[in-house]
């Protein structure tokens, strides 16, 4: 296939995410046809309305090995289409170092963002082979750059530079007072990767003397110079699994659920790690099964001070859970807007694995710059992956392009904001790398794994399995029998009495009336203020009271605020009450447990039983606040697509629905609504609660996920035997 002919069936794909799976091919074909016609071709697409093709032949160009290639993709770095600089920066890695686009993409660093973490990435690379080049340039910045973020961000690159240059301009840096003490530390955590020079050693161990934020960070480099990777310890003979997720500070109480990004997934990692490490098997179809993990690490982000603290958990070699923290040297900042991060991830997490002696297995979960980091210090490290794959951002892109908010016209503008190409390409490397992938229940798996993904799962069936989410029954048994007695009159616990004074908020005439609950991070993928808008524009604000958890109230992030924002337009917050709505905020997830139950049985004079679970996300991949409603015994509404069809029985346990239409959503709570009204026994929540408890416990879970882990463990167990029996080979 020639390079028009490639460029034409791109061009006649049917739908976004088919486009980006052509991209591949087309830059395929660019390698093997590289030349001055697939060049001229190739620069032509660039320009013209769709830019879904555009920005596939900005990675076709870099794969065309030539300096008229080289010179279309110079250009585009300064192109007044933020997509094409930011993708040409991108691109720009799998090509040898190009000097005259040295300084653009440090102009690049300096501005920051998303696309200054592909520029630093990109000169990170060429640092390799052209150390001084890249050293100069970032030097030469930093003499006319004054602004701290900026210089922060040029300093965290210049670590990345092999070098003499690179390392005496970081160490006039780390020793310079007037410098701003952030800037300092970023240099202090570059030096922290300079061993074996001593004057280097020296300035780090004085600055770890000082007290202070400069001074943790200090300490840190100074573990990272003077100590050696942990081995493991003759008496583990368990396996030591690491997993992730920095977008949130993890507790074991989980004290900071739904705040921010702090959702579902960090209610799971601490549950299942728990129940990895438990001393008694626990599922309970095998009562003789041993669990084979010993150790599970929980990395979440924390300050450079905790991080030091918590080293000596990650070391231990007791049997159990242990939590680290990952030092992002920043304020906490949404998802989305995490990616310039990396670099410190990338130090905090192979801190972290090298200190816990020997990982057997590195379990990531999605594609953010979290895994980024993890798998390059995997790699590094080699540790073993296993990558729990969704169509993630692909089916967001599906539900987008359907709904008419995405289109190849707008692709690239989009993507500028949300990353989309970037963390499908990360989604797609992560799957490759990985020696097991986990994958979620969906009702048409295979097919969406093909068509969205691009990952055909019946090829190597034996490196997937298909392991459903848990929950902890005994925390929401416990929560549903606290309420039952409230109800039968014994006094309530302090969860229930805090949900009463949130609900005496409320106008006499409306404390009679059920409750409509949702639960989860304010985002807009959650669809919280889409649950608002379905509840404010219909007449279901006369039938129920509206009580959505989660989300810091008092200082909102980025995302927080435009979903509070939709919501008071919808319903301004002086009349909030008044209308029925309640905004509570992030809860810990035993406080959220007690509330789940209530909405089922109500609360004598605060609110009515007969409430509902609603789930407004644009995608739910499984959904555990759903599964911890439905072990409760709530009827349910939850999004047609993704895992809920896989336990939600439509009409019975629960409403399925297209969750972005909010008048099929209005609907959908509608008859959810009169179901429940007009239950007389307790069948229906019986049979809920029967269906997680059968299939979706933590045990099950665990137990799944052990057998996953001892497979990888035991194969690289044997690739090193075989390693060393060649090696001893060789040897003779």
């Amino acid at each position: 296939m020639g390079i028009q002919t490639s460029l034409d069936e791109l061009r006649a794909t049917e739908h976004i995410v088919e486009a980006m799976r052509a991209a591949d091919e087309l830059a395929f074909v660019a390698s093997r046809d590289a030349g001055a016609r697939t060049v001229r071709v190739l620069a032509g697409a660039l320009s013209g309305p769709d830019q879904i093709t555009a920005i596939a032949a900005v990675h076709a160009l870099a794969q065309v090995f030539d300096e008229e290639a080289d010179a279309v993709l110079s250009a585009l770095l300064s192109s007044n289409r933020a997509y094409l600089r930011e993708h040409a920066a991108w691109a720009f890695g799998a090509r040898l170092p190009r000097f005259d686009t040295i300084g653009r993409l440090v102009g690049s660093v300096i501005a920051g963002s998303f696309s200054g973490m592909l520029a630093q990435r990109t000169l990170g690379q060429w640092a390799t082979s052209a150390p001084d080049h890249v050293a100069v340039g970032l030097e030469t910045a930093l003499l006319g750059v004054r602004e701290t973020d900026s210089r922060y961000r040029l300093t965290e690159t210049l670590s990345l530079v092999p070098g003499s240059i690179a390392t005496t301009v970081l160490s006039r840096i780390a020793a310079d007072a007037l410098e701003p003490e952030r800037v300092r530390a970023a240099a202090v955590a570059g030096l922290g990767e300079r061993t074996g020079i001593r004057s280097v050693l020296e300035l780090v161990r004085e600055l770890a003397t000082v007290e202070g934020y400069l001074g943790d960070v200090a300490r840190l480099a100074l573990v990272d110079l003077t100590t050696e990777a942990t081995p493991r310890a003759p008496w583990q003979t368990g396996l030591t699994v690491a997993q992730l997720f920095l977008h949130a500070d993890i507790d074991p109480e989980l004290t900071r659920a739904g705040s921010g990004d702090n959702g579902g997934i960090a209610t799971l990692l601490v549950r299942l790690g728990d129940a990895l490490t438990a001393e008694a098997p626990a599922h309970p179809d095998d009562p003789t099964a041993a669990f084979p993990v010993q150790r599970v690490l929980t990395l979440s982000r924390g300050s450079a001070e905790g991080a030091l603290d918590s080293l000596s958990q990650v070391g231990s070699t007791v049997q159990g859970h242990s939590y680290a923290a990952v030092p992002l040297l920043s304020d906490p900042v949404p998802s989305p807007d995490a990616w310039p991060l990396r670099v410190a991830a990338e130090r905090g997490i192979r801190r972290i694995l090298r200190a816990a002696g020997t990982v057997d297995v590195l379990h990531l979960r999605m594609a953010d710059v979290g895994s980024l980091a993890a798998s390059n210090v995997a790699r590094e490290l080699g540790i073993p992956v296993v990558f729990t794959v969704a169509p993630d951002p692909h089916a967001v892109i599906n539900s987008l392009e359907l709904s008419g908010a995405l289109t190849r016209e707008n692709f690239g503008d989009i993507d500028a904001r949300e990353h989309y190409w970037f963390r499908a390409r990360l989604v797609q490397r992560l799957a490759g790398d990985a020696a097991h992938t986990v994958l979620f229940p969906r009702p048409a798996l295979q097919r969406d794994m093909k068509e969205l993904v691009g990952i055909d799962i019946t090829s190597h069936p034996e490196r997937h399995s298909i392991v459903p989410e848990g929950i902890d029954l005994a925390v929401v048994d416990l929560a549903v029998a606290e309420t039952v007695a409230t109800v039968a009159g014994a006094e309530p616990t302090e969860p229930l009495r805090q949900l009463q004074g949130l609900l005496a908020e409320l106008p006499p005439e409306r404390r009679g009336l059920p409750l409509l609950l949702s639960v989860g991070r304010m985002h807009r993928v959650k669809g919280m203020a889409a649950i608002v808008e379905a509840w404010a524009t219909s007449p279901l604000r006369h039938r129920a009271n509206l009580l959505i958890v989660g989300g810091n109230l008092s200082s909102p992030s980025a995302d927080e605020r435009e979903q509070l924002d939709r919501i008071e337009a919808l319903v301004p917050a002086t009349q909030q009450h008044n209308a029925g709505l309640l905004l509570a905020g992030h809860q810990p997830n035993d406080t959220v447990a007690r509330w789940v139950a209530a909405t089922r049985f109500g609360i004598a004079g605060f609110a009515g039983p007969g409430g509902v679970y609603v789930c407004g996300s644009v995608k739910e991949e499984f959904g555990i606040a759903l599964l911890e409603a439905m072990a409760a015994g709530l009827m349910v509404v939850a999004p047609e697509g993704g895992g809920p069809a896989t336990y939600v029985r439509e009409g019975g346990t629960g409403y399925l629905v297209r969750t972005s239409d909010v008048g099929l959503l209005a609907t959908a709570i509608g008859a959810a609504l009169d179901a429940v009204a007009t239950e007389t026994g307790p069948e229906r929540a019986d049979e809920a609660r029967a269906t997680v408890a059968d299939h979706f416990t933590i045990e099950a879970m665990a137990f799944a996920l052990s057998s996953v882990y001892a497979g990888v463990g035991a194969a690289e167990s044997e690739l090193a035997r075989l390693e060393r029996d060649n090696w001893t080979v060789t040897a003779r």
